[in-house]
């Protein structure tokens, strides 16, 4: 059985090496951001999941998954989705308060469980930040996102996802009123200012283009004179 620490690492390599188009290694300085620890600590427990044969790494390389490894940690990583996804649907947790929480159940040991979970919430294919589940067979398709700054004037798009889970950058969003699965309208473009217009639900708020390359839009764009 692995210790907690040695679960989070596999998922941060997870996040790093396995859910961005064309990536499949990253550096230790990486993932000891990621895990907001010093290098030299990732780097003892990089070696220590070498031993384990769950990763493949060689000092002042790159790190990539075994096939063990990242079948473990597709497993730790639907838990902790499908647990975000069970306090944000059944607990009315707001999803700025579940990925904390959900840090904490994803580490029980249960498959039952999780299985029983899974079908409770009727096999969720996103949790409520707009991240893949993985499936329980391991099929995990990498699909490519467009952001909100790849959107023209004129056109709505489904906000289907953001890169920043911070809590600060999600209660933001949210008094916005973007969230997931929610149509959004890019009204006008202020390029020398860096702003965007937007309108959600009719109201409307500007926001830095910044602030607009961490929203995922779907690729179905379509035109249309609401939002």
């Amino acid at each position: 059985m692995l210790s907690i620490t040695e679960e989070n690492y596999l998922k941060a390599l997870f996040r790093l090496t396995c859910e961005e188009v064309g990536k499949t290694d990253a550096g230790t300085n990486e993932i000891a951001a990621q895990l907001e620890v010093k290098p030299a600590t990732a780097s003892d427990m990089l070696r220590k999941l070498k031993e384990k044969k769950l990763i493949e790494y060689e000092k002042y390389g790159k790190s990539t998954l075994t096939r063990k490894g990242k079948k473990m940690a597709m497993e730790i990583v639907r838990k902790h989705r499908l647990w975000e996804t069970f306090l944000y649907e059944k607990l009315g947790f707001t999803w700025d308060e579940v990925h904390e929480v959900a840090e904490q159940l994803e580490h029980i040991q249960s498959p039952k469980l999780i299985d029983r979970l899974n079908a409770f919430l009727g096999n969720p294919k996103y949790d409520p930040h707009g991240d893949l589940i993985p499936r329980a067979d391991g099929e995990f398709k990498l699909v490519e996102k467009k952001t909100l700054n790849d959107i023209a004037e004129g056109e709505t798009g489904m906000v289907v996802g953001v890169s920043d889970n911070s809590s600060e950058f999600l209660q933001y969003v949210d008094g916005l009123g973007i969230a997931i699965n929610r149509p959004l309208k890019v009204i006008s473009r202020k390029p020398f200012d860096a702003i965007l217009e937007i309108e959600v639900k009719g109201k409307r708020s500007s926001i830095s283009t910044r602030l607009a390359d961490h929203i995922f839009i779907s690729r179905e764009i379509k035109k249309s004179t609401k939002a």
